[in-house]
């Protein structure tokens, strides 16, 4: 089987930083995109951004030039880099990824088990 295990969430103060990381393991044969999404309460889950398999990024709007994301295709890791963080940031963040498995011939969408990130002072 295949789990995405997520760490680096916490409590930080508005304009602080954190990192996040996600490391899919398991029956995998190949992985194409990975992600970040995020809900806050009360809100519908968003995409945060995501990364192809060659490095091809997408950030949401709120995100861009506070947040990067990242792969290590070698450890089947995905990373999202928070920087000037702002209380609405707020929310559970999720990974996912986009994989092929040993065991089946087509891409199927895993997730994580997500994290919480809280911006408070």
């Amino acid at each position: 089987q295949v789990q995405l295990v997520e760490s680096g969430g916490g409590l930080v103060q508005p304009g602080g930083s954190l990192r996040l990381s996600c490391a899919a393991s398991g029956s995998i044969d190949s992985i194409n995109a990975m992600g970040w999404h995020r809900q806050a309460p009360g809100k519908q889950r968003e995409l945060v951004a995501a990364i192809t398999s060659g490095g091809s990024t997408n950030y949401a709007d709120s995100v861009k030039g506070r947040f990067t994301i990242s792969r290590d295709n070698a450890k089947n890791t995905v990373y999202l880099q928070m920087n000037s963080l702002k209380r609405e940031d707020t929310a559970v963040y999720y990974c996912n990824a986009v994989l092929v498995t040993v065991t089946t011939a087509y891409e199927n969408n895993f997730w994580g088990q997500g994290t919480q990130v809280t911006v408070s002072s």
